[in-house]
């Protein structure tokens, strides 16, 4: 089952704003980056033919630690930096993200320009992956965003209770409807990845071609050692989530009083070790020699790892998008790239 006229091309390639006039016009292999100060070509996603900038703005903030007027600023700062790529999920701040996203589209008159990814099965109102429940998810994501398709729709859960089957085949009815342009995994182990294509290829339905995991300096054994591989047979678009580990990479974190009053400082204070620390002057030494943030570069090198497309990152202010944005203008040289491996071992 498929619908050639929900993955229409010209839909899939957003309006360029002015600051990306800069890229190239070809889409180039998504593992090499491209001299400083130019920005890179947008990227193919997977087999789809979506094409994106080389960092996603993650909407986890929006409607938690960023309000309307925050996440206005911030969505703007992206658009205006070549932006086009914003992540979000039914569950994040209990639907306030998709809502605070749709407003500004709407404000901005976006839609067309952006490519929207959003996940289901972790909503409140509609949780799992049972048909009824990603059908429902689907339809009140799509009018919170206030959208009638969302460009990439993410499983956020592996729901073991429900035949993948059935969660395939309601997903492909949706792409069928032009509610849904493509889907991909997240949270899913590379046995589950490997059911899902087969079963996709004894269904003729809509297969995976996006993968959301954990991936980053400091969190590196779950992509490299199983997920890599995975994603290079099945041709998956990888978009790293947790890409500046909870904000450690940016530098912010570097001794126990740091941690006061940070939202994020539970989770985050376990990175400070002597390791996180090594990796944190290493990425300042990086970021001196190229005259970016230590965030845009923790970004960079995983923009240099195969089938990495876009890694997800979020921002709470315009000069913290700034920082991310940078990403897509630095070339790190095989040095770099291995020293920053070394120490992150």
């Amino acid at each position: 089952m498929t619908n050639t006229s929900a993955r229409s091309s010209a839909a899939a390639t957003p309006a360029a704003p002015l600051v990306a006039s800069r890229a190239a016009e070809t889409v180039s292999d998504a593992t090499v980056p491209v001299d400083l100060g130019v920005i890179q070509p947008r990227r193919r996603l997977g087999v789809s033919d979506l094409r994106v900038f080389p960092v996603a703005l993650g909407g986890n903030v929006f409607g938690w630690t960023a309000d309307q007027t925050q996440t206005m600023s911030v969505l703007d700062a992206y658009f205006d930096h070549g932006g086009n790529f914003v992540d979000t999920a039914d569950s994040y701040a209990g639907g306030r993200s998709e809502v605070m996203i749709g407003s500004w589209m709407r404000s901005r008159r976006s839609r067309d320009d952006v490519v929207v990814a959003t996940k289901v099965g972790k909503g409140a109102d509609a949780p799992g992956l049972s048909p009824r429940s990603v059908e429902r998810a689907v339809e009140a994501s799509l009018e919170r965003l206030g959208t009638d398709r969302i460009d990439l729709l993410y499983l956020h859960v592996d729901d073991t209770e429900v035949a993948f089957e059935r969660t395939l085949l309601a997903v492909d009815n949706l792409i069928t409807a032009g509610k849904v342009r493509w889907f991909g995994g997240s949270h899913h182990s590379g046995n589950r990845l490997y059911e899902a294509r087969i079963a996709a290829g004894m269904l003729g339905v809509a297969p995976m071609v996006a993968l959301q995991n954990q991936y980053s300096l400091m969190h590196r054994g779950e992509y490299e050692k199983g997920l890599s591989r995975v994603a290079a047979q099945l041709r998956l678009g990888v978009m790293p989530r947790f890409a500046l580990a909870g904000g450690f990479l940016t530098g912010k974190y570097r001794s126990r009083a740091d941690f006061a009053g940070a939202s994020r400082g539970r989770g985050v204070s376990g990175y400070l070790t002597k390791k996180g620390l090594r990796v944190l002057h290493e990425l300042d030494r990086v970021a001196a020699a190229h005259e970016v943030s230590t965030a845009a570069v923790a970004l960079a090198w995983l923009l240099a790892k195969p089938h990495v497309v876009a890694p997800v990152a979020s921002a709470t202010s315009a000069a913290q998008v700034v920082e991310l944005a940078q990403a897509a203008t630095v070339k790190l040289t095989r040095t770099q790239v291995l020293e920053l491996d070394r120490v992150s071992a």
